[in-house]
């Protein structure tokens, strides 16, 4: 089979059979036609090329490719966590084609590089009410804009899963509703009584017939054929209303909703929450993903050594 015909394939089985989600697939499809390109061009080959010759020499050199010499014409060097998701993509791409009894690398040869620990930014308590008091809360935009930042520091959401929400997927009233994650994982999230108020406040004041749970209110106005997603607010423009707040709150580094989410994290382990029940509540796959929050866990380990060890009595 050619390699074009088998990508292709295997991005259907994806979609199809494994039903994962279309963002899943196409970054599949980035990173397996990203590895095609840089093949057919350094082999100077066509795309009818049969897959089972591509040997472990060629992933080497794909490796050393990626690592040394390509460059992202927007961000550079890949760091090596994205190094590693062309890896994965290329093993999932293997460990398929030996489904379907093609004698191809096995995908155990190919290794993932070791990356170095996480240096996790979050913000501090006294920050994020800078943070949250900075928002002018006298106009619906306002009172949007501190919903959200309430709500993403109360549930741990991903920026993607907080702007895809309607307004009936949440209940104010009880506190929390459920969410599906990366992967098609669900999971239920909290509210904490001041996203309660918050997020009330801001549906109690719009007067719309839209579903989406945040609208915006700039670029085209109503008007007959505007759809429920073209009024949904945008990831990009939460990102970039976040960044704008920082800016105004004094914050020196910068920070995005994902921030939030560390900073969600961060407080419920530092408040005596298990790694456990914060994996559960952040939609973690792995604990080991979960583990990245040792700023925290080392704190109270420190804890636990004046506490007990005999030579601080």
């Amino acid at each position: 089979m050619g390699i074009k015909e088998a990508i292709l394939r295997f991005l259907e089985y994806c979609e199809l059979d494994r039903n994962l989600s279309l963002k899943t697939v196409r970054m599949y499809g980035y990173y397996l036609n990203f590895f095609k390109d840089w093949f057919l061009t350094t082999q100077k080959v066509d795309d009818g090329y049969p897959v089972e010759k591509i040997d472990e020499i060629t992933i080497r050199n794909f490796r050393l490719y990626i690592s040394h010499t390509y460059r992202n014409p927007f961000k550079g060097d890949l760091k090596r966590q994205t190094q590693n998701y062309f890896l994965v993509a290329l093993r999932s791409f293997f460990r398929y084609l030996i489904k379907q009894k093609f004698a191809v690398v096995p995908p155990e040869m190919i290794e993932l590089g070791k990356q170095r620990d996480r240096n996790i930014k979050f913000l501090q308590p006294d920050e994020l009410e800078k943070l949250f008091q900075i928002i002018d809360t006298s106009d619906l935009i306002g009172l949007r804009n501190r919903a959200i930042l309430e709500v993403l520091f109360s549930t741990g959401l991903r920026v993607s899963e907080l702007a895809a929400l309607n307004r009936e997927q949440t209940n104010t009233e009880a506190g929390e509703f459920g969410v599906i994650g990366k992967g098609g994982k669900g999971r239920v999230v909290f509210l904490s009584r001041r996203a309660k108020d918050w997020l009330n406040k801001y549906l109690q004041d719009r007067n719309d017939p839209y579903r989406p749970l945040f609208i915006r209110y700039s670029g085209p106005k109503a008007k007959e054929g505007l759809t429920d997603e073209k009024r949904r607010l945008s990831v990009r423009s939460i990102e970039r209303m976040i960044d704008g707040y920082r800016k105004k709150a004094g914050i020196l580094f910068r920070i995005g909703p994902h921030i939030l989410r560390h900073s969600y994290a961060t407080d419920l382990l530092s408040h005596g929450a298990d790694l456990r029940s914060v994996q559960e509540m952040l939609g973690h796959k792995n604990i080991s993903t979960t583990q990245i929050y040792t700023h925290v866990t080392n704190v109270r380990l420190r804890e636990v050594h004046e506490k007990f060890h005999s030579g601080n009595k």
